[in-house]
């Protein structure tokens, strides 16, 4: 069972400041969800084949293609400097 002395413990840890009704509600929470990870260990589990996911995921992605597009003054309006067609950035890399 976690108490709030552990939350506090913790909360200091991640540089959190909690008071003291998050300290009660998160350790409420906490013990809950351990409660839940008791229940899922009476489960049999040893004809279960490891997985990374429940269910079968497909990666839907689209083909990375260069496209012109028309607006160009538009997206450059938004540029904070620029140079003429470009955008100004500043520089990260010393010459030399």
């Amino acid at each position: 069972m976690i108490d709030r002395e552990q939350v506090r413990k913790v909360a200091h840890l991640a540089r959190l400041e909690l008071t003291d009704e998050e300290e009660t509600q998160f350790s409420g929470q906490l013990n809950s969800i351990l409660d839940y990870f008791e229940q899922l260990s009476e489960l049999d589990t040893n004809n279960v084949e490891p997985t990374a996911r429940a269910i079968d995921v497909v990666n839907m992605t689209r083909v990375d293609a260069q496209e012109s597009y028309e607006a160009r003054d538009r997206i450059l309006e938004g540029a904070p400097d620029r140079d003429d067609d470009f955008f100004r950035v500043p520089q990260i890399l010393n010459e030399g």
